[in-house]
């Protein structure tokens, strides 16, 4: 094999030379990586090739990675708190519920959820995007294949054995896909859902 020592370029041109700059310093941090690694842990990193000085026998088996407890993490009531104002200034959502029905005609109880559910479906449309989990048609037959999101689809009814699972899709579910929900100024009481009203 013979070289041709004339296509060689004799001269660096500005992108070549900030190609070598930036693959030195890429070099470097991963120098200086792998530098900090060794001096935290103690340890240096052996290559695979080097074979180590202690017989194989003297080797411990490294012990199994212990399994963490599920974290569970709390919430702040605000985002909550703001729904249920924003459910009852549109819907009256607190009142309907709070009230007493045993007197009502369930005419009269039709006519009110009328008003709640108008109003709560205003709510949900200005501060929330829905979109459903599932695309099938509702009382359609589907699948589940295993390794299917338990989140996203609860199994009911007679659950045995593993996936993949077949069922009648009862209800599609939802998801949010956006939250727009207003901003809430510093010092603001997110506990009162429903100020006092007073008449004068």
């Amino acid at each position: 094999m013979t070289i041709d020592l004339s296509a060689i370029p004799t001269t660096i041109d500005a992108l070549h030379a900030a190609l070598t700059v930036l693959s030195l310093l890429l070099f470097a941090l991963l120098f200086l990586k792998r530098a900090n690694n060794a001096t935290a842990t103690g340890s240096v990193d052996i290559p695979a090739n080097v074979e180590s000085a202690k017989p194989a026998a003297a080797v411990a088996p490294a012990p199994a990675p212990a399994l963490r407890p599920a974290q569970l993490k709390e919430t702040g009531p605000e985002a909550a708190l703001q729904l249920l104002a924003l459910l009852q200034q549109d819907a009256r959502f607190i009142d309907f519920i709070q009230e007493d029905l045993s007197g009502f005609s369930d005419a009269d109880i039709g006519a009110a959820a009328r008003v709640v559910h108008e109003g709560s479906k205003k709510t949900l449309s200005t501060y929330f995007q829905l979109s459903p989990i599932r695309s099938e048609e509702e009382e359609s037959r589907i699948s589940l294949p295993a390794g299917f999101n338990a989140a996203e689809t609860r199994l009911t009814g007679n659950v045995v054995g593993e996936a993949p699972f077949n069922g009648t899709l009862i209800h599609k579910g939802w998801r949010v896909t956006e939250t727009r929900l207003p901003k809430i100024s510093d010092g603001h009481d997110s506990s009162i859902v429903a100020p006092a009203e007073v008449e004068l």
